[in-house]
Parts: structure tokens; sequence; C-alpha cells
């Protein structure tokens, strides 16, 4: 019973270190709950800068937590949350939005996967057609000559 006790526990401990750790301060929740969950929503779209992998809403680093406390600071100011957005795009570049934007040179980003898996496809396609057109290498039978030239090396 005890050990099933402790297994327990510890797979419960596992399940929670899985789960993604929000690092918002509570210092830095607003008393507002709309205000907050709108925050949460926009800090869940924003990329860490320094961890660059992670939204501000999960990383512990300080300018996450800079960038946690303007984007609260400007929803309290009164903008919407595309403009708070637009705000911090503004100041640090599209590369803050953990999902970029089509608009621009990165619509080509986006498209240069599917348009390099066509030409490969093409290009596997006409390969094997080539491969099926091609003429069957010539028989390697031996000639008359080659045949009795051999079995006198045979018997030799």
């Amino acid at each position: 019973m005890m050990l099933l006790l402790r297994r327990m526990i510890l797979a419960l401990c596992f399940a929670m270190a899985a789960l993604p750790a929000a690092a918002v301060q509570p210092d830095e929740m607003l008393d507002d709950p709309v205000l907050e969950q709108r925050a949460r929503d926009i800090s869940a779209g924003l990329r860490c800068l320094v961890c660059q992998n992670e939204s501000i809403d999960e990383s512990n680093a300080s300018l996450a937590r800079d960038l946690r406390l303007l984007v609260r600071e400007r929803l309290v100011a009164g903008d919407s949350n595309e403009e708070v957005v637009d705000f911090i795009v503004e100041r640090y570049g599209e590369f803050v939005l953990l999902q970029p934007t089509t608009r621009g040179w990165n619509w080509l980003l986006w498209a240069a996967g599917p348009l390099l898996f066509i030409c490969a496809a093409g290009v596997g396609a006409a390969y094997i057609r080539s491969r099926s057109r091609a003429e069957s290498p010539a028989s390697d039978a031996l000639s008359e000559d080659e045949r009795r030239r051999l079995e006198e090396l045979l018997r030799e």
C-alpha cells in the first residue's frame, strides 16, 4: 500500500513537471480579471527574446517580465489587443511574435516549404520515369568465342 502511494506521488510530481509553468508573478497581475485574461492571451503569443522558444507568459527572464508589465500597462491605458501587439512589434520587431505574419517577405518563408516539396516530388517523379524508360542493359550472356575460351581455361 505504501509503495503504491509513493508511486502515485511520484507520478503526480512528474505530471506537474510536464505542465508549462506560468512565470507571471502575483505582483504583475491586474486586479480586473477581464484585463488580466486579455494580458494572458496577448502574452501567450509573444516570444521571449531571451529564451526564444517560450512565450513571455512562460519565461522567467527579466526581459520577459518587463514585456509582461508593458503589456499590462498598455491594457490599463486603454489599448486594444491589436494595438498592444502592434506597439510591441514596432518596438522589438516581428521576431517577437511566436506566430509570424504572412505579410511582406514572410510569405516567401511560409511558401518555401511547400514549394520545395513540390519541386522535390517533381524531380523524383522525373527520375523514376526516366529510369523506367531506360533501355535494359545488354545481355550478360557470353558469345560462342568467349564460352569456348572459358571452357579451355577451366580445363587447364
